[in-house]
């Protein structure tokens, strides 16, 4: 039954402490019975940071020419997902900033085939790397990619357009993700949350987005305004505390609204609060991306002001996720893709 929108704006309007205690026991409790309490791990590869789009929120917009851009190598990278894979965590993602050239578009799928052989097989590979054309998609999907995460960012087109220059257009990206669905892929979206002149009207009708495009898995997180971006005036009145609760709350809701689909807790909760991932796990979130790229290149893919983890390698991040995890009394899907059950359930319906 399709969530009533009423009921998402007054949850998400919440402002009294207990109710909103109350509100994330009532999602984890959901979160408990759909999905379990298991948490599912996708090692994080920051593969570029060369972008062709001018997003006014995003620090690694082509504009930024303070930034170092770099590209991580085949070799580098095959070497950061054998690390993932003999660490035993089920999954990697692979993101970067948005690029639709061949050279790109080649060097991905072979990349994607090269993972498939390094593992066996045995490691799921979810793309994060924006908008493509149905034949590039269906080509990564071909080469053994199966989850791909493309952020609507706002399901609002008149938002959507105030935080995006006038060439990048939301009925393309809406395509995008119909484009994945229909090859066949788990398709994520997420949204920002916090965004200037967003309502909760807005973050209901996100929900509802998700509701109505099927969506399999989750990536939400807090709008957190970055120096080198034309939104960076709005810093000094930027309110970290406001902005997690915000963000938590958004989970806990669209838990209780979708129940069975993956949901990330992102690392830019990490940035508001050192338990911010821990705190999305209990408000609703199944779904951690620890980063394991190289210390050398993490400085040039900050997406928003205060990332996290900057110079923690590898090793370091997956002991302290491990001793977090298990601190809240859940556990880790060591060796499981960890599929969304909402994609699952969906599949096993068609068969």
């Amino acid at each position: 039954m399709r969530p009533n929108r009423q009921e998402l704006i007054e949850m998400l309007s919440l402002q009294v402490k207990d109710e909103i205690d109350k509100l994330y026991k009532r999602a984890y409790e959901i979160k408990k019975q759909y999905v379990g309490t298991k948490v599912y791990l996708r090692g994080l590869i920051e593969l570029s940071n060369i972008c062709t789009r001018n997003c006014y929120y995003c620090g690694i917009r082509k504009d930024n020419h303070s930034l170092k851009r770099y590209n991580i190598d085949k070799e580098e990278v095959l070497k950061e997902a054998k690390w993932c894979y003999e660490q035993h965590y089920g999954s990697l993602t692979i993101q970067a900033g948005e690029r639709s050239d061949n050279l790109w578009i080649d060097y991905i799928e072979e990349l994607v085939k090269e993972i498939k052989t390094l593992t066996d097989g045995k490691i799921g590979i979810t793309l994060s790397l924006g908008e493509q054309s149905e034949e590039t998609y269906r080509r990564w999907f071909e080469a053994g990619a199966h989850r791909y995460l493309l952020r609507i960012e706002t399901s609002n087109p008149e938002l959507y357009r105030s935080l995006h220059p006038a060439e990048n257009s939301f009925e393309n990206r809406l395509q995008c993700i119909r484009s994945l669905k229909k090859i066949g892929y788990q398709a994520g979206s997420g949204v920002m949350i916090g965004l200037p002149h967003q309502k909760g009207e807005d973050l209901a009708d996100d929900i509802l987005f998700f509701y109505d495009e099927d969506i399999d898995m989750i990536g939400m997180g807090p709008f957190i305004p970055h120096h080198q971006t034309p939104l960076a005036y709005l810093l000094s009145t930027f309110n970290p505390e406001q902005a997690l609760e915000q963000a938590l709350k958004m989970i806990a809701v669209t838990r209780i609204a979708l129940k069975d689909v993956n949901i990330a807790s992102t690392t830019a909760l990490q940035a508001l609060h050192p338990k911010g991932r821990e705190m999305g796990l209990l408000a609703g979130a199944n779904v951690l991306m620890p980063n394991i790229t190289d210390t050398r290149f993490r400085d040039g893919y900050q997406l928003y002001e205060g990332k996290p983890g900057l110079n923690e390698n590898a090793l370091a991040i997956r002991k302290a996720l491990e001793e977090s995890i298990y601190s809240i009394g859940e556990t880790i899907g060591y060796d499981e893709w960890g599929d969304s059950p909402h994609f699952r359930r969906k599949t096993s319906d068609q068969s």
